[in-house]
């Protein structure tokens, strides 16, 4: 999933295979995988929802934050290289200031509306569940004239909003890594690889919020890792990787391995990997983006690319006519519109989560209501999407 604007594409270079999209054309693979993740998201940020325990993050150390973050890297390769490469350094840097001035209001905004409405909540519901204190916002309330310029200044970040301003600081990042990459793709990896380095064993990071010496739950300087992964095979700076059945199969056998150490019910069970992930839960925290996170994502990423076969022809809809080529062929337009309006779909998401998981409390957590508050979340993030889509399309420049 990305937050990139995907109206710029980037050109076919030479050694990239079929990891880069013909020129002017999206690459379904990417829209794809973006729309899957973002329904992901969506499940996994509504409270107390049993959807949770079937996602991917249950099975494996890495989840759709890997996925978010690989596909935001690979399409700002291709909303964004264009600048660079035609314009010069200088007007690319100007187009990724004008994308980060964008994203910084959109994750101002998303703030807002969800403290309101979790204050509303309370109101409606004076004698149920505590929505200020759920998302531990009553640091904020109370002391709002320090923590306005906090929120402003990115120095206080609650847990449910880091994602923005993580990604913030990486496409921060990104005119320093495209210089050096000019130089030297060693030079662009070897930055990559010592910011993870700072993070992961000096402790780097940013500061959360002013009273405490807690950190950003998502450390940009670990994380900035796996998105330029993604930006340096959609840029061309890495060829993509041989299809090879062995190849395959290794990423199946990591996978395969992973389960009993990432899956609670397997762990809880034997108490050889509960001991094994206390001694060794620096390789797979979350918060610096340990590196068995980085090795589960590639393997995965890998058997998902190898399984969609080249440019995605398995995933795109059979030539021969038939109810159920017409029928995935509606879903999967469904869910690459999904990708394609990830910026939209992803605040849409985190403020619907909220709402959603305040509609369970009042109906109750049985099966029947979360099958039906999920799709209903499915649905209202696809309509987002689509309006998203229609505002971008400028009607109201077209012929009456």
């Amino acid at each position: 999933m990305t937050l990139a604007d995907p109206s710029m594409t980037l050109s076919r270079q030479s050694g990239t295979s079929d990891a880069m999209p013909q020129a002017g054309t999206r690459d379904p693979r990417l829209d794809f995988f973006r729309g899957i993740a973002m329904f992901i998201i969506l499940i996994a940020h509504i409270p107390g929802n049993w959807f949770t325990l079937w996602i991917p993050a249950r099975f494996g150390f890495s989840d759709a934050t890997e996925t978010f973050v690989f596909c935001s890297g690979m399409a700002s390769a291709i909303a964004f290289g264009r600048a660079f490469r035609d314009r010069g350094l200088l007007m690319g840097t100007t187009r990724v200031t004008f994308r980060i001035w964008q994203v910084y209001w959109a994750h101002i905004g998303l703030f807002f509306a969800i403290a309101a409405t979790m204050v509303a909540l309370n109101a409606m519901f004076p004698d149920g569940r505590d929505y200020v204190g759920q998302l531990n916002l009553y640091p904020f309330f109370n002391n709002a004239q320090t923590n306005l310029i906090g929120l402003m200044t990115l120095t206080y970040v609650p847990n449910y909003f880091d994602i923005l301003p993580m990604y913030l600081v990486i496409l921060a990042m990104m005119p320093l890594m495209i210089g050096l990459a000019r130089i030297h793709f060693g030079l662009a990896a070897l930055a990559s690889i010592t910011l993870w380095v700072c993070a992961n064993v000096l402790g780097w990071n940013f500061p959360a919020e002013p009273w405490s010496e807690r950190g950003w739950f998502f450390n940009p300087l670990g994380w900035q890792l796996i998105f330029f992964t993604g930006f340096a095979f959609m840029s061309g700076w890495l060829p993509a990787p041989p299809r090879d059945r062995r190849l395959f199969w290794l990423a199946v056998a990591i996978i395969l391995v992973t389960i009993p150490f990432a899956y609670f019910r397997v762990f809880n069970a034997f108490p050889v990997f509960l001991e094994w992930r206390r001694d060794w839960s620096f390789l797979f925290q979350k918060t610096e983006f340990g590196i068995l996170r980085y090795v589960h994502f590639l393997a995965t990423a890998y058997a998902a690319w190898f399984l969609v076969g080249p440019a995605g022809v398995n995933i795109l809809p059979g030539s021969r006519p038939g109810a159920l080529a017409r029928a995935w062929q509606g879903i999967l337009a469904i869910i690459m519109k999904v990708g394609q309006q990830s910026l939209a779909v992803f605040i849409g998401s985190m403020y619907l989560a909220r709402v959603l998981g305040a509609l369970l409390d009042q109906v109750g957590r049985t099966g029947f209501s979360m099958l039906w508050v999920n799709l209903l979340g499915f649905a209202l993030i696809i309509g987002v999407a689509y309006g998203a889509a229609w505002f971008k399309s400028h009607p109201w420049k077209r012929a009456a």
